[in-house]
């Protein structure tokens, strides 16, 4: 039975959901995916076929979610469905949901330089085979600052200062640009790659995406087998 993903994209047209989404599609086809992509919130609502997927794909920047809708995909992950997306269509979804960014581990705060900074990407040896065999490589685009969850493995960093700002006085800072997080029996992974989707393109960073993708996705069954406590009531005693 092939595995289920879904993709919901819209929000900020800037960040070409429809062209990333398209690209992860493809890459989950390709890896046998049933792939169905939503272009409304309210895919969300239905907690029971959110349960039912393997992956959940976010790729929607700047918008609002309600509670109706974010609390379905909480719980789904919690209890083991993957979650696993790229730059703002993840982490820069829903500044004012809290409960959003508790579980994707971070939130995009500045790009210093704006679009076409020039960076490195230093990846984390021997942090996670989903980097395994990915040497360093550089970007020119946007080079996210994003606040962090301090519980999030880090598998990739970039070093500020490259383009000057308020930021620079404190001095040179690595910030993740790679992670991946649990949230509860749920796997989470995040890149921060990805303004348009030809930053995606590249082997290496096509790499790195299908990996997460697959790793977050893996959780699933090994939730389904496990005998572990739900998570559903905790999540509910949290916000």
């Amino acid at each position: 039975m092939a595995k289920k993903a879904l993709i919901v994209r819209g929000g900020w047209d800037g960040h070409q959901p429809v062209e990333v989404s398209e690209l992860f599609r493809n890459m989950l086809v390709e890896e046998d995916f049933e792939v169905e992509i939503a272009e409304t919130l309210d895919a969300f609502l239905d907690v029971e076929k959110l349960r039912s997927l393997h992956l959940i794909v976010p790729v929607w920047t700047m918008g609002q979610i309600t509670k109706e809708q974010v609390w379905p995909v909480l719980e789904a992950v919690a209890e083991g469905v993957g979650l696993a997306g790229c730059h703002g269509g993840m982490c820069d979804a829903f500044r004012e949901c809290v409960e959003w960014q508790f579980m994707t581990g971070g939130q995009w705060v500045a790009h210093p330089g704006g679009a076409d900074v020039e960076y490195t990407v230093n990846i984390k040896r021997g942090s996670s085979p989903i980097v395994e065999g990915i040497q360093d490589f550089a970007v020119k685009s946007e080079q996210y600052y994003v606040h962090i969850d301090p519980a999030i493995e880090v598998l990739a960093t970039t070093r500020y200062p490259v383009a000057d700002g308020p930021h620079s006085a404190n001095g040179e800072v690595d910030v993740p640009v790679i992670w991946t997080k649990r949230w509860g029996k749920g796997r989470v992974f995040y890149n921060s790659l990805g303004h348009h989707a030809d930053v995606l393109e590249p082997f290496h960073v096509k790499t790195i995406m299908r990996r997460g993708f697959l790793w977050a996705a893996e959780g699933k069954d090994i939730a389904v087998n496990s005998n572990d406590e739900s998570y559903v009531e905790a999540i509910k005693r949290m916000f």
